[in-house]
Order: structure tokens, then C-alpha cells, then sequence
């Protein structure tokens, strides 16, 4: 997928494109190579936030908890306080970790908490957010400065505001849409246009002094002040308004937990990945130890047997996904999973000229809804620090429902779980034990943070949004960089594919024929293997490459839908 600069401005390189599946165009930062330190993430503004951390002497955990918070103010999309996911951190002096938090099922609620017919925007869908007390958790364990000065950053910019770039003037528009007045009026008061336009335009100033007096609560008290005090009450307020059962009790019982992350081994890199509850990492790893059987270099990237692979290991890896992975406080995954005599004997399946048919899958288990909605940034610092997060609201702006008086989004992550014990149907809600609502329990997540270590440094950190499809999108722009020697700019611009196994239909981007003929050529014979395929974008993998122990960092932040990338 290759993209044309059509003018530069304040430093940015804005790309033009068309606005079709797979051709997004952006902001990127004009540098795409720094020499000490980088961050890569959806916006400009809380990038900069990130870069400013790091060099006031931050580390990358500094400098990712600004983020994540300036996000929550300038990405209402998918950046937040009241939704929550997962980050993992590598340090040369410490065995890597994973920061899980991820959402709980409040203690009101049951296996039959759902009807078919409930909606997840309402106050019934929300999960205990954990994103405070997991931002709290990792500066705790690893932050260099203090707290008020990585919470400064967020309150200064929805106190003050800032200029709404392109990508945020998009997202806030459909947004607005997509919402009623009549059903969300406080969204329609906190993020609609001000000063009495119809629309959000690029270059307009949003401000949002409610979530500046949550945001200045939080920089004085900590997550007390969500947890224990006046924020957990508005929220508790809020859900228990719009249908809800939320308590102050859930909110003062919820832990972010230090999880060992999962790892594997693909080629000379070490991979680390989250576990459960997130069912990307056990995906990811099965993925490339099939992969791994395969003689993937005798083939070109983009030739139909390559794909054919990704395609099959996918279907296969997707599968175990929906039938073992859970809360492993519920239900510990089997560690067959992820043995290497398991995937030798996955890849064995896999033959030339046709695919698995789904008998030999096993039989069919529709997949839970899941929101395509979630943000993913990058950071590398200057001491070998890494840290990949992901983290989101569930749908895009969550369940729509914003806390009283305080201007922040709640998420609607209560609809991954699966709803009806027992029952499937074709709109992909499924009764398989593992992910089952049960109070204090964490929701599936398909998030999948990863970093690719090598001679005990990490040189890549990855991740991105795209629910289901995060985990095939991961696992390419490690391939694209460990089996086939792409730059980072290369494997990130790269097309991608998507086989989630249920249903049975092949995602493939779309793109421009001429400048991808390889690729057209393999989706075509595919299709002619008898796969059905279809055409969307597929996520926006913000990334960071550093091949040497001293050398530049490659800065890749996605041009799919919105990027930037700083450092120094």
C-alpha cells in the first residue's frame, strides 16, 4: 500500500489519499528516524505529551502514562479513563511484565445479565474501568517522575484545549452522528461543536473544563479519586441513570494486575505478548509456531501460498481462541496451546491447492461481537525501556454514556462477554463457557501488545486496534519484519489479511491495483481456491524498530487512519 505526500505544514507531512478501506490518509511526523528516544501513537498532541515526559528525564512508562491520559482527552474515540487494557513493559534489568487492566463484570451481574434484545450503549454495558489503576500500577513499578507532572499534560489540554486535527474532526463528526441528541445529550454537550457550528473543521479548538476538573482530581488525589471518591460516584450515578447496576463497592474492589506475559519464539526473536484475558497473545504465538513449520521464504511475501498459510494458521489459531481462552481466574487456558509438537501437528493439516474445509476445523462456533474501536501506541526510551499498550473503550466513543459532570466516556465492554449461555446464532453470540459473565470477572479481549526482543534488548514494539482482526494484524508486521526483512515503514504499510474461522470469509484491505499487483494477483487465486473474500482497512499498528543496541529507532506510525510520530 503505498501512499503520496501531497503538502507539508508546522512540521507534518500530511498525506493525501482517497477515504476508501485500506487508503486513509493522515498526519505523520516528517522524521521517521530518531536517534535516542520515540513515540508513536494516534495523535499529535498527546505524542507530543509523551516526547515532552521523555525529555524531562522520563522514562517510557513516564512517558506512556502521559500519553494514555492526554489520549483520553484529545482520542475520545478509544483513549480514556473509563475503559481500560493492556500493557506490556521490557527493561534491560528486569524480567519483562504485563499490566492488565482490563475491565470487570460488576458483582451485580450474571450469566444471564443480557437479553438479545438489550443494547450495549446504554448504562447496563459498562465494565468496571481499570485504565487509572493500571496507568497508577505501572508508575508505581517503574515511573521516574512524579505522578501530578505525567497528569499535567492531560489537564492543560482539556482545560486550555487544542486545535482538532483532521482525524479527530472526522471521528468527532460520526460520532455526533451516530449518537442522538435526544438519547445522548451529554455527549452532544461535552464534544459538539462550539461556538455554534454545525461541525467539527480541522484547525477549531476543543475544550472540555469538565474533564479538566477530573483530571485535576486525579492529578491531586490519584485513583482515589475515581475509585473511592467523587469520579467513582459520578460514574456510579451516571450507570445506575441510564440502567445500570455499578456500585461504589465494585469500583473500590477493582485491581490491575502484574501478569508474567506469554512468550514464544519465532526465528531469532523472542516474543512477548499478553495473556489471558486477552486471547490475542495465545493467537499470536500459535500463528507463528505454526507459521514456523513452514518454509515461508520459499515464497514470495505476496504469493498466493504465503497467503494461503497466514490464512490457515489463522483459522486454526481463531479457533482454539474461541473454544479454550478465558479469565484465567475462571478458566486457566490448556498449555497445549502453545507446545511446538501442537503447532507441528497443526501445520501437517495444511496442503497446497485447497483449504481446510470446516469439517476439519471442528464443529462451527460463532465469535462474540467486538468492537473494531481501540487505540495502540509505542514508546522506546533512551535506557532500553519498551512499552507496548493497547487499550479502548469497546465500541468507538464506548457506550456513548458520559459521567456527570465530569466529562469523561464509559466503556460498553460488558458486550464481550458471551450472552447467552448455552445458545449460538448467525449475529455471532455464543454460549461457550470460557467467556461467560460472572461477577468480578474480565471480559475476552483480543487486544495484542507485543514486543520482539533479541540478545535480551527489544527491537520491536507493535500493537493495534481492530478487535478481532488485532491479532492477524499483529502477527503480519512481524513477519513482514523477522521472516522477510522489511523496513519498519514497509511492513506497516504492507496489506494485510484477516480469517477469524467464524465465518467462514477471508478479510483482505483494499487496494490500489497497479502499485499491489502481487497481491491482488494471490487474493485473487484465493478466490479461486474457493474462499470467499471481502474488502476493509485493517487496524493502524503504530510501531517502533531498533535493530541495533546503539543505532536509530524507525518510527512507523500507520497511515491507515491517523498517526504521528516524535522523538529525538
Amino acid at each position: 500500500m503505498k501512499f503520496s505526500p501531497s503538502f507539508a505544514l508546522h512540521g507534518l507531512l500530511i498525506l493525501g489519499s482517497s477515504f476508501l478501506p485500506g487508503r486513509m490518509a493522515f498526519a505523520q511526523d516528517s522524521q521517521s528516524s530518531f536517534r535516542r528516544y520515540a513515540v508513536a501513537a494516534v495523535c499529535p498532541e498527546a505524542t507530543k505529551a509523551g516526547l515532552e515526559v521523555l525529555r524531562k528525564g522520563g522514562n517510557a512508562v513516564d512517558a506512556s502514562v502521559a500519553l494514555a491520559l492526554a489520549m483520553a482527552v484529545t482520542w475520545p474515540e478509544a483513549g480514556n479513563i473509563g475503559g481500560g487494557g493492556f500493557m506490556l513493559v521490557h527493561r534491560p534489568d528486569r524480567p519483562a511484565e504485563c499490566i492488565e487492566y482490563r475491565e470487570t463484570a460488576p458483582l451485580a451481574t450474571n450469566p444471564t445479565f443480557y437479553s438479545r434484545t438489550d443494547s450495549t450503549h446504554t448504562g447496563k454495558a459498562v465494565g468496571v474501568p481499570g485504565t487509572l489503576a493500571g496507568l497508577y500500577l505501572a508508575h508505581k513499578r517503574h515511573g521516574k517522575l512524579p505522578w501530578p507532572d505525567l497528569v499535567q499534560p492531560a489537564l492543560s489540554l482539556a482545560q486550555d484545549g487544542f486545535a482538532v486535527y483532521p482525524g479527530l474532526a472526522r471521528s468527532l463528526n460520526g460520532a455526533l452522528k451516530n449518537h442522538s441528541k435526544n438519547r445522548f445529550p451529554e455527549l452532544h454537550r461535552v464534544l459538539g461543536p462550539q461556538g455554534g457550528a454545525t461541525e467539527w473543521k480541522a484547525g477549531m479548538r476543543l475544550v472540555q473544563p469538565d474533564l479538566a476538573k477530573a483530571m485535576k482530581l486525579i492529578r491531586d488525589q490519584g485513583p482515589d479519586a475515581f475509585y473511592k471518591g467523587p469520579l467513582g460516584q459520578a460514574i456510579v450515578d451516571t450507570v445506575a441513570t441510564s440502567g445500570g447496576v455499578m456500585t461504589m463497592e465494585d469500583l473500590g474492589l477493582y485491581k490491575a494486575m502484574v501478569r508474567k506475559p506469554l512468550t514464544g519464539t519465532f526465528r531469532d526473536s523472542q516474543i512477548i505478548v499478553p495473556g489471558p484475558p486477552s486471547s490475542g497473545g495465545f493467537a499470536l504465538l500459535q500463528m507463528l509456531n505454526i507459521l514456523g513449520e513452514l518454509d515461508l521464504k520459499q515464497h514470495p511475501r505476496y504469493s498466493k501460498r504465503t497467503l494461503q498459510f497466514i490464512t490457515e494458521a489463522s483459522r486454526l489459531a481463531y479457533r482454539d481462541r474461541a473454544r479454550f481462552v478465558g479469565d484465567p481466574e475462571f478458566i486457566p487456558p490448556p498449555n497445549f496451546l502453545l507446545e511446538k509438537s501442537y503447532a507441528v501437528l497443526l501445520a501437517k493439516k495444511i496442503e497446497p491447492e485447497r483449504f481446510l474445509s470446516e469439517g476439519e476445523l471442528g464443529e462451527a462456533i460463532p465469535l462474540a461481537r467486538e468492537s473494531e474501536q481501540t487505540t495502540h501506541f509505542s514508546v522506546m526510551d533512551g535506557e532500553g525501556m519498551a512499552v507496548s499498550n493497547t487499550y479502548t473503550l469497546e465500541d468507538s466513543y464506548g457506550s456513548g454514556v458520559i459521567a456527570k459532570g465530569y466529562g469523561f466516556l464509559l466503556n460498553n465492554e460488558m458486550g464481550d462477554f458471551n450472552w447467552v449461555p448455552g445458545a449460538t446464532d448467525e449475529k455471532g453470540r455464543i454460549g461457550t463457557p470460557p467467556n461467560l459473565i460472572a461477577p468480578g470477572k474480565r471480559m475476552l479481549s483480543s487486544q495484542t501488545p507485543a514486543i520482539a526482543v533479541k540478545e535480551g534488548r527489544a527491537w520491536i514494539v507493535t500493537g493495534s486496534p481492530g478487535g478481532r482482526t488485532i491479532p492477524n494484524t499483529v502477527t503480519q508486521v512481524l513477519l513482514n519484519l523477522i521472516a522477510f526483512d522489511m523496513s519498519a515503514r514497509e511492513a506497516v504499510d504492507a496489506p494485510r489479511i484477516h480469517h477469524q474461522w467464524m465465518p467462514a470469509v477471508l478479510r483482505a484491505e483494499k487496494t490500489d491495483k497497479g502499485e499491489n499487483a502481487e497481491f491482488e494477483k494471490a487474493i485473487k487465486a484465493l478466490e479461486g481456491m474457493g474462499m470467499k473474500v471481502t474488502r476493509s482497512r485493517q487496524g493502524d499498528a503504530h510501531t517502533l524498530v531498533r535493530r541495533l543496541k546503539d543505532g536509530p529507532i524507525e518510527a512507523a506510525p500507520d497511515l491507515r487512519i491517523q498517526g504521528d510520530a516524535r522523538g529525538d
